[in-house]
């Protein structure tokens, strides 16, 4: 899964585009630790230390790991897409958004 979300960042460089990491385990500390040897150079949560953190809360996050994309408006898109159908997904809501800025 990191490898993946790695290229993604590299990928999609310069385009409206983040990648953010929600975390819920319990030791704080450990999770430091995988962020850094995963080498995660993009955003990370930590939701509190338990799978009923405020944000998986919000988001009603029923399993782990849940994978959310949204568009330029916040609007949820696609759920627990990975591989080249994440890719797919991706690209596909960077082109409504460009076409969307050309009107």
């Amino acid at each position: 899964m990191y490898p993946h979300e790695r290229s993604l960042v590299q990928r999609l460089e310069g385009k409206p585009f983040a990648l953010l990491g929600i975390n819920s385990d319990d030791d704080l500390k450990k999770v430091e630790k995988v962020i850094v040897k995963e080498k995660m150079v993009w955003r990370n949560w930590w939701d509190g230390g338990s799978t009923d953190g405020p944000i998986q809360t919000a988001y009603n996050v029923q399993h782990w790991p849940t994978l959310l994309v949204l568009d330029h408006k916040g609007v949820i898109r696609f759920i627990d897409v990975n591989g080249k159908e994440l890719d797919g997904a991706i690209d596909k809501l960077l082109t409504e958004q460009e076409t969307a800025n050309k009107h």
